[in-house]
């Protein structure tokens, strides 16, 4: 039987790289996987589709936004197993929860958002990143614009792509559903990055639901059914167990590397000179 786990992979959802090259993160270190939850829709081509649709959507008349882009996304969960497999399992969860509305935040929580919120017929609730919310009563339906107090005594449901360190919930959606009068005591998404979301949604009084950890289990699994390599897999178990030793003994073993990606300009010189500027090049102090 086919996992979520085997979805991450297949859809490349979670990409590990050649143990001959390695990924640029957003710190500028390297690590040797990344991480796009919502590629689970199908393809990374279809993710960068709906993407495309939620932002011309959310620039636009927003008491619109949902039946912009629901249509697409309907059709997604009738076509990819995938995606019906992540939202059902979402749906199941969310069945033995208690909440009035469910609440996505701009833009990846609304690929997992809105299509639970149309099966378990509840309304929704978009949080855009300028802080503006939207009420639907149903996902077909008008938006209207909502603000202090306007959903009191409400109780919400949020529901994501990821949690990391919970710094989107903590910054922008919990602040934003308290605005509105409502309480949220439950969250569901469907990866956990296990790097400290769970304690900081609890400091919040929120308890976390998710469907799969990036942990080493994840990537050796893999291996063992054939999806990964060996060598993959011994590359993330270094990994995992010291990054910024990873990323030098990478270095060391690929010295035209860094000026490699400086010469590229663009994000990899960026990232490069950043790395250099922050001591994890070795022998490279200056840009």
């Amino acid at each position: 039987m086919t996992t979520i786990q085997d979805y991450l992979f297949a859809t490349n959802a979670v990409r590990v790289s050649d143990p001959e090259k390695s990924f640029w993160y957003a710190s500028g270190t390297l690590g040797p996987f990344y991480v796009n939850t919502h590629f689970l829709i199908e393809s990374e081509e279809k993710a960068n589709e709906l993407l495309s649709k939620i932002e011309d959507a959310a620039a636009g008349d927003r008491t619109d936004f949902l039946s912009a882009i629901f249509p697409f996304i309907k059709n997604q969960y009738e076509r990819s197993e995938s995606y019906k497999m992540v939202i059902d399992q979402i749906v199941s969860k969310a069945k033995e929860l208690e909440f009035d509305y469910i609440s996505g935040g701009e833009r990846r929580d609304f690929f997992f958002s809105v299509m639970p919120a149309f099966i378990l017929g509840k309304p929704h609730v978009s949080i855009f990143k300028d802080g503006e919310t939207y009420y639907s009563s149903s996902v077909e339906a008008k938006a209207v614009k909502v603000g202090k107090g306007d959903l009191s005594g409400k109780k919400a449901l949020h529901i994501a792509d990821l949690i990391t360190e919970a710094s989107s919930y903590t910054n922008a959606w919990i602040p934003s559903i308290r605005n509105l009068g409502s309480e949220i005591t439950d969250t569901i998404a469907v990866i956990n990055r296990l790097q400290g979301g769970e304690e900081n949604l609890r400091k919040e009084g929120v308890n976390m639901y998710t469907f799969a950890n990036i942990e080493f289990s994840l990537f050796k699994d893999a291996a063992e059914k054939g999806i990964l390599t060996d060598a993959q897999k011994d590359m993330v178990a270094r990994f995992m167990k010291d990054p910024i030793e990873y990323m030098k003994e990478f270095l060391l073993a690929h010295p035209s590397f860094i000026d490699d990606q400086i010469a590229l300009g663009g994000k990899p010189k960026q990232r490069a000179e950043m790395a250099i500027s922050r001591g994890y090049v070795p022998g490279r102090s200056e840009v």
